[in-house]
């Protein structure tokens, strides 16, 4: 869209600024040594080449050449001191003129002094130096040449300072149209930066979403575990070599769901290389509780969800579970999935009681719950039933809005 609108419209570096603005923009303000010998040498160079065809002007002498190197020379603090710039070169150029010496390229070094004020923004300063070289002129050419040198001049015309006036309102234009145009790119360089880390943020915090639900999930049933196998080591050997089965395999399944979301951190931009996790795969978590003691009943079938939808809803899953495992003083929870009115209804009960007051867990699991539905524009309730136990109920969209994905939550914050 951007190289459209540059094809059809002005160049895309007066859009967006040069590709090399942002390396010095921000720094402080470096010495322009290089345009300052250039500009310098070019008026000496054109004023002594345009005094050729001035023979009734006054002759260069080493105090015009002094006044052009001092008003060229000036433009070596322009951006330090611009306003002293501008008002020192219009002060030398007033003086070169009323002392009657060749018109030139002189006038060069107040446009540019005046430009770089103006785009530093100091706009009044430069107004007013020009101003005051255009009315130092106007006096000069009309009522004090009689006393000025050259001897014998006339009066300019009014026409010419038409044109004079007709240039300094030109450069103050250009310079003024620079200048919004360089506060515009600021704005944009500084919305592009908050975006890098607004999409930086969200990155970090979507990993640091999946890595608790992956993780709690998974050490909760294999500290259940761990337990069973040390209470019946020695009672129940065969036992406790099915808790140890069931830790292995529970670590191995969480590595690879970890590796997986690292994977992203080493490659952004691919895809990834298995499928994220849905409602599919619940047949999995309830045979993991299980293994954690936990039974679970589940009534009704997925609906067909949007691959955003269907990981939030398994994340909501078993995020609930883990926390019937590590919190309830309950061995049955149930799962009831139903669809209704465009959403689906996703219900998870235990009958408690809790084995301290917040059945949710420490909160951050619940956050993470909730801002799931959230960024899906879907509402989760979450807190004690009436007749005892927890219950979480979540109401998620079938279709999801546009733009909208499980976004970070405040779960690790």
């Amino acid at each position: 869209m951007d190289e459209q609108r540059a094809r059809g419209g002005s160049p895309q570096w007066w859009r967006h600024g040069p590709a090399w603005w942002d390396r010095w923009e921000g720094r402080e303000p470096r010495w322009p040594w290089r345009s300052t010998v250039l500009v310098t040498a070019f008026v000496l160079a054109g004023t002594n080449f345009a005094a050729h065809g001035q023979g009734e002007r006054a002759e260069l002498d080493l105090f015009a050449r002094a006044l052009l190197l001092v008003a060229g020379g000036l433009l070596l603090w322009r951006k330090r001191y611009p306003v002293a710039v501008v008002f020192g070169t219009a002060a030398a150029v007033m003086v070169y003129l009323g002392a009657g010496y060749p018109f030139g390229p002189v006038l060069f070094t107040v446009a540019l002094a005046c430009f770089s004020a103006i785009v530093a923004g100091h706009r009044r300063a430069a107004w007013a130096a020009m101003g005051m070289l255009w009315a130092g002129h106007v006096l000069v050419a009309h009522w004090l040449f009689r006393w000025l040198p050259p001897s014998g001049d006339s009066a300019a015309s009014w026409g010419e300072e038409i044109v004079v006036a007709t240039w300094v309102v030109a450069i103050a234009a250009v310079a003024e149209l620079f200048r919004a145009r360089r506060e515009q790119w600021a704005r944009e360089r500084t919305e592009r930066a908050e975006a890098a880390r607004r999409r930086a943020d969200e990155e970090r915090l979507r990993i640091a979403r999946e890595l608790h639900d992956v993780l709690a999930h998974s050490i909760s049933v294999i500290n259940v575990q761990a337990g069973v196998g040390l209470a019946l080591l020695d009672t129940d050997p065969e036992q406790a070599r099915t808790a140890l089965t069931t830790i292995k395999d529970q670590s191995k399944e969480a590595l690879g769901e970890v590796r997986q979301v690292l994977d992203t951190l080493r490659t952004p931009g691919d895809a990834p290389r298995a499928p994220a996790p849905g409602l599919d795969r619940l047949p999995e978590l309830v045979e993991q509780a299980a293994s954690a003691g936990l039974t679970v009943d589940v009534e009704g079938e997925p609906p067909s969800l949007a691959p955003g939808t269907d990981l939030a809803a398994f994340r909501i899953v078993q995020e609930a579970l883990t926390n019937v495992v590590r919190h309830s003083g309950s061995r049955h929870a149930r799962v009831r999935l139903a669809r209704e009115a465009g959403a689906l209804r996703l219900r998870v009960d235990d009958d408690g009681p809790a084995t301290w007051d917040d059945a949710g867990g420490s909160g951050n699991g619940l956050a993470g719950m909730r801002e799931r539905a959230a960024a899906l524009d879907g509402t989760i309730e979450a807190g004690p039933r009436a007749d005892g136990g927890f219950r979480v109920l979540a109401v998620l969209p079938l279709t999801a809005s546009a733009g909208a994905s499980p976004g970070p939550t405040q779960e690790d914050r």
